[in-house]
């Protein structure tokens, strides 16, 4: 019996001992994971052993807050050491969102690598001062286009494709891979990524996305995945009750999807109350504590410090055993003291912005942010004015004479005047008439793309007295082609996005504000998004929505014109490969120097030197033009440089402010202890950064 025991011991042993050796060879302590094997777990500080993933789902209602919920949740983890990315699923079927309306979807934000995505990666951005690619946008269109193209490539080795399981794997690979992408400047893999799911929970175009997730749950294990659920508590004006039914029916439809919430975060008008709290944790089957509230507060900038107040941070550690402490460190510091010094602001600064998608805010959100993050560098409250383009021509004060004084009031009361970036010939003209009455009143004037690009248009019919002075964009036959359609050649690689995302400007004088606003740099890198069509090769083309005259023009030759419903169709024969090329909007070179010599300087330029980039005017006290979009890169702590300039010379500081070498001055409203580390600290955190780097 003891000799049996023994060998049967000596056996076990044995295994035991090749497990460990296979265990080691693999890179893997898998014997560690049994619970009846004793290990020192316990002595070790908890570390990171794989991607940990956070769902962010809504419900209710559309354009409740994920977004900034999602962006909060990775700024407050990314404030304890962690290193975090985004993700952001869009269900629509379209593959990216260059061709939106503005009015449907808001502004389409650029990426440094050209791609054309959802404004709330841009929330991500700017909170988390990161950089993502056209790939953490992933949207119903691409994941589609990839299975397609694989089940051409053969690559299903003739299977039925379907969307259980082929789309739901594709979803859960482009995820899993999308992950592990470094968006910081250090290079490090991420170890966090919030995914944001566009839409509702129940919505048809979100099904294979849900059931991606179910199954992802388990793929990945329970200790790397949570889900936070959004949802609204409403509070009718009549009761003045908060609602927890929208809630509780958002929850069940979740769960009976397959997903169950481990934070179910509620968005209201006013705080929760305790017995709510209650009743939803009894009805959606958490603790209360998993209950966040998520009130409106006076900036957005709170919210980060409103989820670390509820313990966000340590329901977190706990939850996907994160290595973080239970306190923020100090990037949250200076979130509370962004956010302090916003509620204290009491200067106000005034800034027209002159377009023609005034009346849905989104369209401009990025040049929001931009002018919200100059204004609290330098201690002022913005006032945006938003002017309608339409309403400053002469034909409105004919139809309607009551909205032409009303806009040209907000637009000679404002301080300052922005003209953004847009498509299209409608509204040009009264855009050239606010950035006429700003150069001839001096009043401060920063245009972006298109803006600059008509206050080229101004001064050539104003100052060179060339009246018909206009883009071929707008008018293929003018005599003054100031700003052309560009043929560069194409060598192939770069495709689509030739003029999309990070490009060099080089300053070719030292004598311009713009540089020293940048830290004196001898270029810049910042992102572009020009509008073009591209020749290309072989085959027929389609244009779509183009007057005949303008389709000729651009297409060189129109084989078939069909007009159906008012929009007109035409298609051409491509371009063969000799004479393969694009087609951009730019300011002539040919004509610089009859600017130049009025004093209308072309201060910066590509790196090849022939696409005009930066403009100044000089005697002007800030008369500034732009051909990328700064706004794109501005974050809370590191304002925009050309949007800096503006909101300086708005409030009469941008001359010392160049005098004291570019560095705000320290004031006594910031000097609280409200999460400065000094009292009589800087406004160091706020200086811009210096791009020589780059």
């Amino acid at each position: 019996m003891c000799t049996r025991l023994f060998s049967l011991y000596k056996s076990c042993f044995c295994a035991v001992e090749i497990v460990q050796h296979l265990s080691h060879r693999a890179g893997r302590a898998l014997y560690s994971k049994s619970p009846n094997i004793s290990s020192d777990i316990s002595d070790h500080p908890r570390v990171v052993g794989s991607m940990k993933y956070i769902l962010v789902t809504g419900g209710v209602i559309s354009g409740i807050g994920k977004g900034i919920i999602a962006s909060s949740v990775g700024t407050i983890l990314k404030s304890c050491g962690l290193h975090v990315t985004a993700i952001k699923i869009d269900p629509y079927i379209n593959i990216d969102a260059g061709t939106f309306s503005p009015y449907e979807h808001g502004e389409v934000f650029v990426l440094d690598d050209g791609g054309e995505v959802d404004l709330d990666l841009g929330n991500y951005e700017r909170f988390l001062d990161i950089r993502l690619t056209k790939d953490n946008n992933l949207t119903t269109g691409k994941i589609y286009q990839s299975v397609i193209n694989k089940e051409r490539r053969g690559d299903y080795l003739g299977k039925t494709v379907q969307v259980v399981p082929h789309i739901t794997d594709a979803i859960q690979d482009w995820v899993m891979r999308q992950a592990k992408v470094p968006v910081d400047d250090d290079d490090v893999e991420p170890q966090v990524c919030v995914i944001e799911l566009g839409g509702t929970v129940g919505d048809i175009e979100s099904m294979p996305f849900i059931e991606a997730f179910r199954q992802f749950q388990f793929k990945v294990k329970r200790e790397n995945f949570c889900n936070i659920h959004v949802s609204l508590v409403p509070q009718p004006s009549a009761t003045g009750e908060q609602k927890t039914k929208p809630t509780q029916n958002s929850v069940r439809e979740l769960r009976g999807l397959g997903l169950s919430p481990d934070l179910i975060m509620c968005r209201c008008s006013t705080p929760l109350d305790n017995s709510v709290k209650e009743k939803i944790s009894m009805f959606c089957h958490v603790e209360p504590e998993q209950v966040i509230c998520v009130h409106d507060v006076s900036s957005i900038y709170r919210v980060p410090l409103l989820l670390e107040n509820q313990g966000v941070v340590g329901y977190f550690c706990r939850r996907l055993n994160l290595p973080i402490e239970t306190k923020p460190r100090k990037m949250l510091a200076k979130w509370k003291e962004m956010s302090d010094r916003s509620d204290r602001l009491l200067e106000q600064c005034s800034i027209a912005l002159v377009g023609k998608y005034t009346k849905f805010s989104d369209s401009y959100a990025s040049v929001i942010k931009a002018l919200e993050h100059s204004a609290l560098a330098i201690s002022h409250k913005l006032e945006v004015k938003y002017v309608d383009s339409a309403d400053l021509e002469a034909s409105r004060l004919q139809e309607e004479p009551v909205r032409y004084h009303e806009a040209w009031q907000k637009l000679c009361s404002a301080n300052g005047i922005l003209v953004p970036g847009g498509f299209g010939v409608r509204g040009t003209e009264g855009k050239i008439q606010a950035i006429s009455w700003a150069r001839k009143q001096k009043k401060p004037f920063l245009g972006v793309c298109l803006g600059m690009q008509l206050a080229v248009c101004e001064f050539a019919r104003n100052m060179l007295d060339w009246k018909d002075a206009n883009s071929t964009e707008f008018d293929p036959e003018t005599e003054h082609p100031v700003v052309i359609d560009m043929p560069e050649h194409n060598p192939g690689q770069m495709g689509g996005t030739m003029r999309l995302g990070k490009r060099r400007t080089i300053f070719k004088t030292k004598n311009s504000i713009l540089r020293k606003l940048y830290g004196d740099v001898d270029h810049v890198e910042e992102r572009h998004r020009h509008r073009f069509e591209e020749l290309d090769s072989g085959g027929d083309e389609i244009c779509i929505n183009y007057d005949l005259k303008q389709a000729l023009f651009r297409c060189i030759l129109a084989k078939t014109v069909i007009i159906l419903s008012g929009v007109l169709f035409c298609t051409w024969k491509r371009a063969s490969d000799e004479n393969q090329s694009m087609l951009t909007h730019l300011v002539n070179p040919e004509l610089t120097q009859h600017f130049e010599e009025k004093g209308f300087r072309f201060v910066g330029q590509d790196v090849e030197g022939e696409r005009m980039e930066v403009i100044e005017l000089d005697d002007h006290p800030y008369f500034v033009g732009v051909q990328y979009h700064p706004e794109f890169t501005s974050r809370p702590i590191k304002p925009s440089p050309p949007y800096l300039g503006l909101l300086l010379a708005a409030a009469g500081r941008l001359p010392g402010y160049l005098q004291k070498g570019c560095r705000l001055s320290p004031r006594e409203t910031y000097s609280d202890g409200s999460g400065s580390s000094s009292p009589d600290s800087e406004i160091a955190d706020l200086k811009l950064h210096s791009l020589a780097q780059e």
